[in-house]
């Protein structure tokens, strides 16, 4: 199994998306890029840890890529919002790819450039920062698979 580990906002809906996924073996949501003595939603959420809201994926790279896992991060996120999904504003809620390998980062760094030179955004620049995994702290058990267990749709923003 690999791991990949994603910023984009709310992890909420985030972690909706990846479960969607066959070959999607597991979705934690949870922190990372922060300092590592904050940990709990309440420090997070202050907007002063450095941390961002994240989901880690776990994955059979037999059944799907992290191309094609990457890609279901880019279609469900806005990337040129500096520190902002719709309403949710601060820099938890920034767009982020923690790579766990080489492999990954390069990979990442060419879908990014794709994405810019693709037009879908215009001239905004796309914002997404690609950094190595730090250490994941898991959010409280009420925020995993919480669309789920609350019987929500989605936390969903069109762009």
């Amino acid at each position: 199994m690999a791991i990949a580990t994603f910023g984009a906002g709310c992890f909420w809906g985030v972690e909706y998306f990846f479960k969607q996924l066959d070959g999607v073996i597991n979705t934690c949501c949870g922190y990372m890029g922060g300092d590592d003595s904050a940990s709990s939603y309440e420090q997070v959420k202050s907007g002063n840890t450095g941390h961002a809201e994240v989901v880690q994926v776990e994955y059979d790279e037999e059944r799907i890529s992290f191309e094609q896992v990457l890609a279901i991060f880019w279609q469900n996120h806005n990337p040129t919002t500096l520190n902002q999904q719709g309403g949710d504003i601060g820099s938890q809620y920034r767009s982020a790819i923690f790579f766990h390998t080489k492999v990954q980062k390069e990979i990442a760094e060419r879908s990014k450039l794709s994405l810019a030179r693709s037009g879908k955004w215009g001239e905004r620049q796309i914002v997404t920062e690609i950094v190595p995994a730090l250490k994941f702290n898991r959010a409280e058990e009420y925020h995993q698979n919480y669309l789920e267990k609350n019987e929500l749709p989605s936390c969903h923003i069109s762009y």
